[in-house]
């Protein structure tokens, strides 16, 4: 493994020699606009192993994405190679159709140690939730990015992780509409403490995501990619594309329903995925 070959796989060629905040947004969005997040594996009959050597292998050399546990692994090992203070989080999910968080960690997500000031690093969120930039550790502030804005609450070691959401203008329809008008305009989206992690305690997850039929990542194959100006998704047979900010306070929606030909070489347009097996969307 080569913090260069890496680097070519995200595209970045600028210095990289002092671990600051300027230096890791810059990683940060080069990784996050050349790696998918993606569980296309579980839909071609592949095993997702957990450990360094096969995620490097899989996203850096067969240039795949990876979900959550496989792109935060990977960016974690990066940065830690670049002398970063890391240290790895886990997350639970929020589940808007329970309005629950899920009992069980379900997520990975990673702090960095900055002159004294912790943010946090989460490249494995994917679609309309990934945010753009590490964000401050810090309860009750706004942070404004491109997506959206961010926002931390603190209660009691517990943090809770939201994303406040914009209006969606599709074309074919003339009135714009929030994607769940009913639940008000924040989206949650995990909460966390900060007790470390190994990348060990996730291997029971890791086998359990890849087995449990009630999971989302079973229901649908999915492949999401950030762009310069939103983001593609891709999932089961339908194509997204958001541009964000399209208007004031509006995203830009453009969805395609794909036939099986179409979804293959949509992932290699717009995803730069080539699979070595038979999708099954």
């Amino acid at each position: 493994m080569n913090i260069e070959e890496y680097f070519a796989r995200i595209s970045y060629n600028e210095s990289h020699k002092g671990a600051d905040l300027q230096t890791l947004t810059v990683i940060f969005q080069h990784h996050i606009q050349a790696i998918p997040f993606e569980n296309l594996s579980m839909h071609c009959g592949e095993t997702i192993e957990l450990d360094l050597q096969s995620t490097y292998n899989k996203i850096v050399r067969k240039k795949r994405g990876g979900w959550c546990l496989e792109s935060n692994y990977l960016l974690f090992w990066a940065l830690q190679e670049l002398g970063y203070d890391i240290c790895i989080l886990g997350g639970n999910s929020y589940e808007p159709a329970k309005a629950a968080y899920t009992a069980e960690i379900n997520h990975i997500l990673l702090k960095v140690v900055i002159k004294g000031n912790s943010y946090i690093v989460d490249a494995g969120f994917g679609g309309a939730y990934q945010a753009w930039q590490p964000l401050m550790l810090i309860s009750g502030k706004d942070q404004p990015q491109i997506p959206g804005i961010f926002r931390f609450t603190e209660d009691n070691g517990t943090w809770y992780f939201e994303k406040v959401k914009r209006k969606h203008y599709i074309p074919e329809q003339n009135v714009p509409f929030t994607d769940t008008p009913e639940l008000g305009n924040i989206r949650k989206m995990y909460t966390f403490t900060l007790e470390p992690r190994h990348i060990n305690d996730f291997q029971e997850l890791n086998t359990y995501l890849q087995v449990s039929p009630d999971t989302i990542l079973q229901k649908k194959s999915i492949c999401s990619l950030q762009t310069a100006e939103g983001f593609y998704a891709l999932v089961g047979w339908t194509f997204t594309e958001m541009k964000y900010n399209y208007t004031e306070d509006m995203d830009l929606v453009q969805i395609t329903t794909l036939t099986d030909e179409e979804v293959e070489k949509t992932l290699k347009d717009k995803f730069s995925i080539v699979l070595e097996n038979k999708l099954v969307p």
